[in-house]
């Protein structure tokens, strides 16, 4: 499943995203990892929670980000939950490429069951419409 936090940069969608791990992390039973550009929000985070600067791994396309997510996935079993904070950064996506990635990470949560909450600096009306439907907050 993927879930969807879309605005305009500096809206409060990564103060969203924390609370919503917090509060997964209470009810998880395997693990949850909250993907980031660096490691600021490290003491609002839950230390159940695996925070990895992706900034720290030299990710500078789509594929490898996408490589890097499944590389995640294989190293732990128990995998259940992934946030991912600031998607375009960390993700190396631009705008013509939402889309395709977003479609991707929904084949890979099918496949593996984990489950995806992604903020997106994008206005809900600039999500492409096949996953309008997963947007949980526009903010």
């Amino acid at each position: 499943m993927i879930q969807i936090i879309s605005g305009v940069k500096g809206k409060g969608k990564t103060k969203f995203l924390i609370q919503k791990a917090n509060e997964a992390v209470k009810t998880a039973e395997g693990t949850v990892v909250y993907l980031d550009k660096n490691n600021k929000h490290m003491y609002e985070l839950s230390n159940r929670i695996r925070l990895i600067n992706v900034g720290d791994y030299p990710i500078d396309t789509y594929d490898a980000f996408l490589g890097f997510i499944c590389g995640l996935i294989s190293q732990d079993n128990d995998l259940e939950d992934m946030f991912l904070d600031s998607f375009l950064t960390i993700g190396s996506v631009s705008d013509e490429y939402i889309g395709y990635v977003l479609s991707k990470l929904a084949d890979i949560s099918e496949r593996f069951n984990v489950n995806f909450t992604i903020s997106v600096s994008v206005d809900a009306d600039n999500i492409p419409d096949d996953f309008k439907k997963d947007i949980v907050i526009s903010l």
